[in-house]
C-alpha cells in the first residue's frame, strides 16, 4: 500500500507543485494511517520532490501578474504554507505597485474623474489584494482613503 500512496504522490507533483498541506489533505483518503502519510511526506521533502517555499515561489510567480501581496499571502496561507515561506516568496517577487499599475492599466488605462468613478477604481484594486501605498501611487492621489 505504500508503494500504491508514493506512486499516487509521485504521479500528483508531475502535473504541478502542491504545498505539504494540501498534497497531504490529498492523498488522506489514500493512506492506510496518518503516520504512513507523514513519513511519505517527509521522505518527499528530503528528496526536494516537495517544496512549501518552491511552491510559493512558483504561486507568487504565477498569480503575482494579477494580484497584490495581500491576495497572495492570504491564499497561500489557506494552502498551508508557512508564514515564513509566504513572507520570503513575496519578498523575491516584483515591486507590488509595478504590478498594480499593469492591472489598473490592463482594466482601465484612464486616471479617474469623477468620484464615483475613482472609487470604482480604488474598489477593484483593493480586491485584487493592492495595498493602499501601491493604490495611491498608481492613481496619482495622497487621500485615498476618503472615498472607500
Amino acid at each position: 500500500m505504500a508503494q500504491h500512496l508514493r506512486a499516487k504522490a509521485l504521479a500528483l507533483l508531475a502535473r504541478r507543485d502542491y504545498s505539504r498541506a494540501a498534497l497531504a489533505k490529498k492523498l488522506a483518503p489514500h493512506a492506510e494511517s496518518e503516520a504512513a502519510l507523514n513519513c511519505l511526506l517527509d521522505a518527499l521533502v528530503a528528496a526536494s520532490l516537495l517544496s512549501d517555499a518552491r511552491y510559493a515561489s512558483n504561486r507568487v510567480g504565477a498569480r503575482g501578474v494579477r494580484y497584490g501581496n495581500a491576495r497572495l499571502a492570504y491564499e497561500l496561507g489557506q494552502e498551508g504554507v508557512p508564514v515564513e515561506e509566504v513572507a520570503a516568496a513575496i519578498a523575491e517577487a516584483d515591486a507590488e505597485s509595478g504590478r498594480c499599475h499593469l492591472v489598473w492599466q490592463k482594466k482601465f488605462s484612464a486616471l479617474p474623474v469623477t468620484l464615483p468613478e475613482r472609487a470604482r477604481q480604488v474598489r477593484f484594486l483593493r480586491q485584487r489584494g493592492f495595498s493602499s501605498a501601491s493604490i495611491r501611487q498608481v492613481l496619482g492621489e495622497t487621500e485615498l482613503d476618503d472615498v472607500s
